[in-house]
């Protein structure tokens, strides 16, 4: 097994993968949950396969009369060789553009 091992300017897409909330006037739903991890695992699953190379975590606390809620929210950074066709075919979805 002789495998080149990658550095950080190997990659030339990053994409950035939220999974949670930390705003608590929004509500978020186990499907909103899923709908993420389905990403991140789309990301790190198919081909090109991504690389997690950094991740983010958020952690937000507020008192809401007696109770106390906590929240988390992480971000990773998935880092690609070359951009995925499909990340591309969705941007251009959301923007209208052909």
């Amino acid at each position: 097994m002789n495998e080149k091992k990658l550095v950080l300017s190997d990659f030339h897409f990053i994409k950035e993968v939220a999974i949670g909330s930390i705003n608590p006037n929004v509500m978020f739903s186990e499907e909103a949950r899923e709908q993420q991890l389905a990403l991140l695992n789309k990301c790190i699953g198919t081909s090109p396969k991504g690389t997690i190379i950094g991740k983010d975590i958020s952690i937000g606390r507020y008192k809401m009369g007696e109770h106390e809620l906590t929240m988390q929210k992480t971000i990773y950074h998935i880092g690609f060789l070359r951009k995925p066709v499909w990340i591309a075919e969705e941007e251009r979805r959301k923007t209208g553009a052909k």
